[in-house]
């Protein structure tokens, strides 16, 4: 049920959603750091981290346990999934896919957290606005595709060199006597993929964050003990629980593509044109 941290006992629906959309910050403009986003990414990557560097310590010659299991699954599922797409030596992008599929769920979960815990949480320790969700900050979305595309960059160079690289640039597709042309649509190619790779994350987990906010909207009904409030409240856990289930689904599917998509760029860059 919605609740009225930070947003005052008087609060307006508006205002509430505005509450919850707020990034606590320091700094000012260029420099605004978003705190929340900066330390909730940091924590689930530690965490994410634990978890594995714990499966590795139990892992045996023998018959593995459950947990050690889980993991190995998992790896196998990445390692299976970057095998199909790129066919060179694969070990750094196996440890490139593993992490971001895993952190990206991890980061995605949060939002599966009780819309007001959060919030409520850091409130103990003096933070007016607490954003739990990093994938809904396009900041921290851009920030990975940038990552992504400094090693499209690298994987290109190390394919090429930097002499061939250049004369993809300037030569492909047109010809060498279309080379502005070759060059703005090259730039227009290379500059997308980060761009698509974060606007998709962003957009989708911000998508479910603003209906989570929407469905706990319906506690705002519950006043009292009549009839409308009661339907409220039943109506908030209904399509609350709904949803929640439905964007499990959304949650390991961003994480899939935002896993498979930088290996697919990766792949294409070593390609010779």
């Amino acid at each position: 049920m919605a609740t009225e941290h930070g947003a005052g006992h008087g609060a307006s629906p508006t205002d509430y959603i505005l509450h919850h959309l707020t990034h606590y910050k320091v700094g000012e403009g260029f420099w605004t750091w978003h705190v929340d986003t900066l330390l909730m990414s940091a924590l689930l990557a530690a965490v994410v981290g634990f978890f594995f560097w714990r499966a590795a310590r139990k892992a045996t010659s023998g018959v593995p346990s459950k947990y050690v299991g889980f993991f190995e699954l998992v790896l196998d599922f990445v390692d299976g999934q970057v095998a199909d797409i790129y066919h060179g030596d694969r070990r750094f992008l196996v440890a490139l896919g593993l992490s971001l599929f895993t952190w990206v769920i991890a980061m995605n979960t949060m939002d599966l957290l009780p819309l007001d815990l959060p919030g409520g949480i850091a409130g103990l320790f003096g933070a007016e606005y607490w954003r739990v969700l990093p994938t809904a900050d396009l900041n921290g979305t851009l920030a990975m595709a940038i990552v992504v595309l400094v090693l499209i960059l690298v994987f290109s160079l190390r394919a090429k060199g930097l002499a061939g690289y250049a004369h993809e640039w300037v030569a492909v597709p047109f010809g060498i006597w279309l080379a502005p042309a070759n060059l703005v649509l090259n730039l227009v190619e290379l500059l997308s993929k980060p761009v698509s790779l974060a606007m998709r994350l962003f957009g989708n987990m911000f998508a479910g964050e603003l209906l989570f906010m929407l469905i706990a909207l319906l506690g705002f009904t519950v006043v009292g003990a009549d009839l409308g409030s009661a339907l409220g409240m039943v109506g908030q856990v209904l399509m609350g629980s709904v949803w929640a289930v439905f964007h499990i689904l959304i949650v390991v599917l961003q994480a899939y593509i935002f896993m498979v998509l930088p290996i697919v760029y990766i792949a294409m860059s070593e390609e010779h044109h």
